[in-house]
């Protein structure tokens, strides 16, 4: 509409009509929410919003019945639980003492003492292998996956929870036939039962999330594409051939 209501309630003047629609000044925003507040249209939202404890548990418990039909449970996703190991530490404890089903999922880039915490009060994790080689993982990610080779090993010795890994497939980064051997080669040789893998399909919903929150998806403009279902069907044949259990999708 461009009618500027939430131009003129914003106490930070952190918020102006551009060419593009509403252009946020992310400096100068408390998060106050005024603008939600009074848009007509809801073109502007808060994302996120701090919990207690008892008020969330309170909204879990509304959920139990349908948890319990289908088998469900609380999973703890992000962004990544374990960069805020305290809190969540705290929710998963008070989950278990209610019965809940608890799952984590994580990229695993974390201390070797807070991986160990977060597995022995959960019941399932999920672990983000992203890319094998090193340099690459640095490249796209920004940390290379020394850490989380090592904690995903450790989750395989000793067992602390069940866990699934899951590949997010992107193609001219990770689909292609070396890391797919690298890949496989490296869960197969884990102790124990091989975890079920997931290929997860690449896609740029985030894209706009990130216009909304005055960021930049993809700032380096690096080539990432959405792997075709032939391309798909052939990464999970080249894991299956390796005896590894390959589902596509979540």
């Amino acid at each position: 509409m461009g009618c500027g209501t939430c131009v003129q309630v914003c106490p930070q003047h952190a918020l102006q009509v551009g060419s593009d629609g509403i252009v946020l000044s992310p400096d100068a925003c408390t998060l106050c929410g005024r603008c939600t507040e009074e848009c007509p249209t809801t073109a502007l939202e808060l994302c996120g919003r701090e919990w207690q404890m008892d008020k969330l548990m309170a909204e879990l418990e509304k959920e139990r019945d349908v948890m319990e039909d289908s088998g469900g449970g609380v999973t703890l996703c992000g962004g990544e639980p374990l960069m805020h190991p305290g809190y969540t530490m705290q929710l998963l404890e008070e989950l278990g003492r209610r019965g809940f089903h608890r799952t984590v999922d994580t990229s695993l880039h974390a201390s070797p003492a807070v991986v160990q915490r977060v597995s022995a009060a959960c019941e399932l994790m999920l672990v983000d292998l992203k890319v094998m080689d090193p340099e690459k993982h640095l490249r796209y990610c920004g940390v290379d996956n020394t850490l989380i080779l090592k904690n995903i090993r450790w989750l395989a010795e000793h067992r602390p929870c069940a866990f699934s890994i899951r590949i997010p497939l992107i193609e001219h980064v990770n689909a292609d036939e070396d890391n797919m051997e690298q890949t496989a080669r490296f869960i197969t040789s884990l102790p124990g039962e091989l975890p079920t893998v997931h290929l997860l399909p690449y896609h740029d919903v985030g894209k706009d999330k990130h216009r909304r929150m005055g960021s930049t998806y993809n700032p380096e403009h690096l080539a990432m594409g959405v792997p075709s279902e032939e391309l798909q069907q052939r990464c999970a044949n080249l894991l299956s051939q390796w005896g590894l259990s390959v589902v596509i999708g979540g």
